[in-house]
């Protein structure tokens, strides 16, 4: 006896499922016809006719009769053949994916983070900002995560330094007394140098190659409102090595150190021993307090593009100042998201011009 009661309801819009499936091959069995099958599963006659339509498969008989064998083929219904058709027909379903309309985007995406080691971020920004491409086909910065996450492109996790390396622990901001005095505190810094709306304020510090006493290490200087980044090799860590470094630097600048440099933010490093004595009749020197990194944070934020060529423990005996160069000028080249996509290098240039008209309007006129 066939069972014509159904205790599930079915929904309008929704798919077949796989038990509704075996529902219609039994009742086919029993020669029912779709209309009767439609009523008993609560569905539209028309969806049990696609149903049967695409679920129907041909078998092969094989009879013998009178010592002769006769080969004919029929036709019915099988719930699993209609599954299975299904479920490959929903692989060809939804929304075309944006990245298949992207390639002109993610071949030049793929160059500048494996060759140029920009961030995806950086990507996204700066492709928008210039509009290098469609913007139908530029994906957020989420979206390009994503699409290296599930491998669309030759860019991988391992290819994003920043990505690997960034630490989201919370820092503690207590500030501790400085048991070496070597100037002005960060305390007394005016405090419209920590909106970064003026230009010339710069933050200073070393980078180490290994633990050595007689390597050389990395003098690096920023400019906190455009990042703009100087690097100078140094002989040794030593206060003197700094003071030499910082001389060959104004001698460089010339009558334009004054409206370049207006203060410098400076940990308390051995190094730096010499630094306020050597600068106080040109500009103004400030330490921060001890084991007080984010007070420096955009020097710190630098040095993490630094190690991305110079790794923590690489001595730098064999850097030489080409190299130097080539990574100062890399760093000064690379577009920023918190500059609106823009370069350093840009941004430095525009505003010494500023400054120097400034300067000018200040200059009496001769009679």
């Amino acid at each position: 006896m066939t069972q014509d009661q159904f205790n599930t309801v079915s929904r309008k819009g929704t798919h077949l499922s796989y038990q509704e499936r075996c529902h219609i091959q039994i009742l086919k069995k029993e020669a029912y016809s779709h209309r009767a099958i439609a009523k008993l599963l609560g569905r539209s006659p028309q969806t049990i006719h696609n149903e049967v339509k695409r679920g129907t498969i041909t078998q092969l008989k094989r009879q013998k009769q009178n010592g002769k064998t006769y080969d004919y083929s029929y036709t019915l219904y099988d719930a699993d053949a209609g599954q299975a058709n299904y479920e490959r027909q929903r692989l060809h379903c939804g929304r075309r994916p944006k990245w298949a309309d992207s390639n002109a985007f993610i071949d030049w995406a793929d160059e500048k983070m494996l060759q140029d080691k920009w961030s995806p971020d950086v990507v996204v920004g700066f492709a928008r900002e210039h509009q290098l491409f469609d913007a139908a086909i530029v994906p957020c910065t989420t979206t390009l995560y994503h699409w290296i996450d599930s491998g669309v492109m030759k860019t991988r996790n391992l290819d994003l330094l920043e990505k690997l390396s960034r630490n989201t622990k919370k820092r503690t901001t207590k500030a501790r007394r400085n048991k070496r005095v070597l100037g002005p505190s960060i305390e007394d810094r005016p405090k419209a140098i920590e909106t970064r709306e003026h230009f010339g304020h710069w933050e200073i510090d070393t980078v180490i190659g290994s633990q050595a006493a007689c390597d050389p290490v990395l003098l690096t200087l920023v400019e906190r409102k455009t990042r703009y980044e100087v690097i100078l090799k140094l002989k040794n860590k030593t206060a003197q090595a700094v003071d030499e470094a910082m001389d060959s630097l104004r001698q460089r600048a010339g009558d334009a150190f004054n409206q370049l440099f207006k203060t410098i933010t400076s940990d308390n490093g051995s190094e730096f021993a010499g630094l306020h004595t050597a600068l106080q009749e040109t500009l103004d020197v400030y330490f921060t307090h001890p084991y007080a990194s984010w007070e420096r944070g955009t020097s710190e934020n630098q040095h993490k593009i630094i190690r991305r060529f110079l790794p923590k423990g690489q001595p730098l005996q064999a850097l030489c100042e080409v190299k130097c160069l080539r990574i100062q000028n890399w760093m000064n080249d690379y577009p920023r998201k918190l500059l609106g996509y823009q370069t350093p290098y840009d941004c430095f240039v525009r505003e010494f011009h500023k400054e120097r008209q400034v300067q000018q309007t200040k200059k009496p006129v001769s009679a």
